[in-house]
């Protein structure tokens, strides 16, 4: 096993190069999905898919990362852990799980260190049936022009305006307004696409070769950005039917002591969200019985997460802005979605080793 510290990198280059060299070491079947593009230094972009145990186990745990790009520092750590940790992988060869490491869904945006995909999307809200008429959010449309002001910082009169929506519709209110998705603002905040980005149909294929044999999958996806500094919050991630959140629970939820919360009863700290990515669990492995959460970290009060995110889409809207001020906003994103210290990181991968050891008792039950 290796210290928990070693196991995050500083780049998705390193992040990248420590995930595959622990899941070479630990005798795991390795696939990479080359992205079209390349990274911020030139390197190549993948997503990066690792077995761990036999290609037809009937019981699967799935372990993804960088969803949402930026917050691939912190679930990358995570897996790389994981590869090295042997009473970890024991554990679940003895439970008859295998498990499928998804290292870098949105490769982009981790090297770029955005949220969104190379096309602007966010993936999260990009799951959508693109033959129907897609969910509208008439709310974000009266917040996009203070949002995303022409210029950076915003004036104090913006501020106030969207202080005064505030007043007006209350927190929670304007949290979903923002951060649901919507379909309309290609160059918005949490925009959910018109079409299926490459990392949603990377995905499928994924799932379609290394899923379809399972009877029972579980799923932990690693995000960050929600909630008190170094928690995770463990977030239903199924439809809204009470047995699959009934065996979340049941899987993750320790008697109470690690609850498990949920967008649709307002328990979570998430807003209800559309277009998620966990759709795709239910339409390419319809054989098996789903059980998920997505495990989210907090870093920093949702304020500061919301003014890095308008400052990284206005930086993305005007290219030309001055060196400093640009580097300043990437500096700014990384810190809203990965708190770099000793204390965070051990705090992560404490509570995900937990959660992974929690999934394999409840696959086998």
């Amino acid at each position: 096993m290796i210290e928990p510290n070693a196991a995050f990198a500083p780049s998705y280059a390193r992040a990248r190069v420590l995930f595959l060299e622990g899941a070479a070491a630990a005798g795991m079947a390795i696939r990479s999905h080359n992205h079209p593009l390349t990274g911020v230094d030139g390197e190549t972009l993948a997503m990066d898919v690792a077995l761990d145990g036999p290609a037809d186990a009937e019981r699967l745990l799935i372990v993804s990362s960088a969803c949402h790009g930026v917050e691939g520092f912190c679930g990358s750590g995570v897996q790389v852990f994981a590869t090295h940790d042997e009473a970890w992988r024991a554990h679940a060869r003895a439970a008859g799980v295998s498990v499928l490491y998804i290292h870098a869904l949105n490769p982009h945006g981790f090297s770029f260190q955005r949220r969104v995909t190379h096309e602007n999307v966010d993936l999260n809200r990009n799951f959508q049936d693109f033959r129907q008429p897609l969910p509208d959010n008439p709310a974000y449309a009266e917040l996009q022009a203070l949002l995303l002001p022409e210029t950076w910082p915003p004036s104090a009169e913006v501020e106030a305006a969207i202080e005064h929506w505030v007043a007006q519709h209350g927190e929670t209110a304007f949290q979903t307004a923002v951060s649901q998705g919507q379909y309309r603002h290609a160059d918005g905040l949490f925009y959910g696409g018109q079409a299926p980005t490459w990392s949603h149909q990377t995905l499928r294929t994924v799932l379609r070769t290394h899923a379809r044999r399972a009877r029972r999958i579980g799923w932990i996806d690693l995000h960050t950005g929600l909630g008190p500094s170094g928690v995770g919050e463990r977030i239903c991630a199924c439809h809204d039917d009470a047995a699959a959140l009934q065996r979340t629970r049941s899987w993750w939820g320790s008697g109470g002591q690690t609850p498990v919360t949920s967008i649709y009863d307002g328990s979570s700290t998430s807003a209800k969200l559309t277009g998620l990515m966990w759709n795709a669990a239910y339409e390419e492995c319809p054989q098996a019985e789903y059980t998920g959460i997505a495990l989210e970290y907090g870093t920093k009060p949702f304020p500061e997460v919301l003014q890095a995110l308008r400052a990284d889409h206005w930086l993305h809207r005007h290219p030309q802005a001055p060196e400093a001020l640009r580097q300043a906003i990437r500096q700014q994103m990384r810190d809203a979605f990965y708190a770099d210290n000793d204390h965070w990181r051990l705090q992560v991968v404490g509570q995900a080793r937990q959660a992974l050891f929690q999934a394999v008792d409840g696959l086998s039950a």
